[in-house]
């Protein structure tokens, strides 16, 4: 909206202002069809309803929601949600969620993820797709469980492996790597104040995950009031801040023991760096991973800064191809923002199609596996 608005503006900003004043608000938020297909220990794998004027094609496309966040990531709302653009696509989609984290959950690791729940969806979403491979699609830590299955179950029937704002470096992170000094004087018996609140309270309490999640992009909190009161007149950018607000109104619980790996290993000892993780009785290597391998990083992303994104790029020396990818947007934006729309989209929609309906999936080229491939000009211009 103009500094000096124009009549056309202040018509629209009216209208905007009464229908969020009748109706409570502007987006759409109608969650996509889809159907429970399978369930387990904090998984429930659901498969989306075909849009009936859309014929499917092409192999179907799992997506791993991380610990914590709401599954709507994926189906913010109508007309920006991944899920609908899947869809409309005529790709057969599917959805791997955890439901509430309660007190009785605290003793599961990330052992429960990376062996039981992605493993199981990935062979469900095949068999009932016809025994098609699969895409896995993951966000956030989603990316870093299904990076950690496909390296260390080679045997999963899996088509492509896709990881969207996934960090590998934390000190990279510029909300994380000024406390790690500090985090590294804990009690060397491991019983600092950070351990025994999370035994305490069995995890990391959703309030907490909420708050931290509002911190990575304090700034946009900040000015949020300026922003709303120029954009007035802007109906999607109006009903875009009111899904992103129910979805951080609903992030959940982090599991006690799944919390303290993360915090210990994770963000304490950047193990993830090392390309290896040790994750109950065995070590798990990423160089281990041989799919094609997709990798997005958020230009401005303040909890996978690219840095910290493109720290997986040496530890993918086996996949039969690796490509990455800077796009626009923060850590949700670039995921599911109105400009992912026109470039996180396409670019997976360009992957999916590339490696769909293979006969049999090559062997790694020997010898070039160090050289790789970067689609964008930004991504490039990393390489160089």
């Amino acid at each position: 909206m103009d500094l000096v608005p124009k009549p056309d503006q202040v018509v629209s900003a009216a209208g905007n202002v009464a229908h969020k004043v009748l109706y409570g608000g502007l987006a759409d938020l109608r969650p996509m069809p889809r159907t429970l297909i399978d369930e387990g220990t904090l998984r429930q794998l659901y498969h989306y309803r075909p849009r009936a004027t859309v014929r499917e094609q092409g192999d179907p496309v799992l997506l791993v929601t991380p610990l914590a966040a709401p599954a709507i990531c994926f189906d913010l709302r109508r007309g920006c949600s991944l899920v609908e653009h899947l869809l409309e696509g005529g790709r057969p989609t599917y959805l791997v969620e955890y439901g509430q984290v309660s007190f009785r959950d605290r003793s599961l690791g990330m052992e429960h993820w990376v062996d039981e729940v992605v493993p199981a969806a990935v062979r469900e979403v095949s068999a009932h797709a016809g025994g098609r491979p699969v895409h896995v699609v993951g966000w956030s830590l989603g990316g870093i469980f299904t990076l950690l299955t496909a390296a260390d179950h080679p045997d999963l029937p899996i088509a492509s492996l896709t990881a969207v704002g996934t960090p590998f470096d934390v000190s990279q992170v510029p909300i994380v790597a000024p406390l790690r000094p500090l985090l590294n004087l804990n009690r060397t018996d491991g019983r600092g104040a950070v351990t025994r609140a999370y035994q305490a309270m069995g995890g990391a309490p959703a309030p907490l995950v909420r708050w931290a999640f509002q911190l990575s992009s304090f700034q946009k909190l900040v000015t949020r009031p300026l922003a709303v009161a120029t954009h007035l007149d802007d109906t999607d950018f109006l009903a875009q801040l009111e899904a992103v607000d129910r979805f951080t109104a609903n992030m959940y619980a982090y599991p006690g023991r799944s919390f303290g790996q993360l915090y210990h290993r994770f963000v304490k000892g950047n193990v993830l760096s090392t390309g290896e993780v040790e994750l109950g009785e065995r070590t798990i290597r990423l160089e281990s991973i041989t799919h094609p391998t997709l990798v997005f990083a958020g230009a401005n992303d303040g909890i996978a800064p690219v840095s910290a994104v493109r720290a997986l790029l040496p530890h993918l020396s086996s996949a039969e191809e690796v490509r990455f990818e800077i796009v626009p947007g923060g850590h949700l934006g670039m995921l599911t923002g109105r400009r992912a729309r026109g470039t996180t989209w396409q670019v997976l929609d360009e992957w999916l199609e590339q490696w769909s309906d293979r006969e049999a999936p090559a062997p790694p080229t020997l010898g070039t596996s160090r050289s790789r491939r970067y689609g964008s000009a930004g991504s490039r211009s990393l390489g160089r």
